[in-house]
């Protein structure tokens, strides 16, 4: 991917950033549950199956990058994402009509735009929505209550086969999403996130679920999730050495 046409200005915009008030009232009246997680822990199917439930509302995000394949299939637009041109995202940030936005490896902006908060809150569904760390803590920011949910898989071998069996990615790409990854086990390590071990779909989804219809609770890590994330980061760093090397 190339780097962001406008990136100065998309840095310029962030770094000050602060949503409309009429987003932040929007966001207060809602119930809003996040996912975070590495590529291929899980994150889009515990979703898909929330949402076949009919309570809850898939947030879109919007990006600028283009639709790619996953598992041979191309993305849809309104499906996994809303696909931008940087200026319309720029023209309706200067708009305060994001809830937050990020800049990723510099090469894209993706954000969630307040339209899809408002038809979550016409349809008077529990909103939903995959995220970066850094959108994360913007949200958190202006609604302590948001739950936060951390997909991990079940072990490093299992993640390995799960990124493996996607579509094939460069040594390049393969590096960034670990790096990625590193930064969100080691930040899960000191926050207070939901940790949920992705080894059965429906289990997942369950205990998901019984949580997003509860008042946010301080949720406490067991040692085998600390140890998970330890080893999980710990591998992961392996991994990019390895990479490294292979393009020297």
């Amino acid at each position: 991917m190339d780097q962001l046409i406008y990136l100065d200005k998309f840095k310029k915009i962030l770094q000050s950033y602060k949503p409309s008030e009429f987003a932040i009232s929007l966001l207060s009246e809602l119930n809003l549950c996040l996912f975070l997680g590495p590529s291929g822990a899980g994150r889009n199917t515990i979703i898909k199956e929330l949402v076949k439930s009919g309570r809850y509302y898939f947030v879109v995000s919007d990006t600028t990058r283009m639709p790619r394949y996953n598992n041979g299939i191309l993305e849809k637009n309104g499906i996994e994402y809303w696909f931008k041109t940087e200026a319309e995202i720029l023209i309706e940030l200067k708009k305060g009509l994001f809830l937050e936005a990020e800049i990723i490896h510099n090469q894209q902006v993706s954000g969630i735009s307040i339209r899809e908060l408002n038809q979550a809150n016409k349809l008077n569904k529990i909103a939903i929505t995959d995220i970066d760390l850094g959108g994360v803590k913007n949200i958190l920011l202006l609604k302590p209550n948001t739950k936060c949910f951390l997909i991990l898989p079940p072990s490093f071998d299992i993640w390995l086969e799960r990124l493996n069996n996607r579509d094939k990615m460069s040594n390049n790409e393969i590096i960034r999403r670990f790096k990625t990854a590193i930064k969100i086990f080691d930040r899960a390590l000191s926050d207070n996130f939901y940790i949920i071990i992705n080894n059965d779909v429906n289990l997942s989804t369950e205990i998901i679920n019984k949580f997003c219809q509860e008042p946010k609770q301080n949720y406490k890590k067991t040692s085998s999730e600390v140890e998970l994330l330890k080893l999980l980061s710990h591998k992961s760093k392996q991994y990019i050495e390895k990479f490294s090397t292979l393009d020297m």
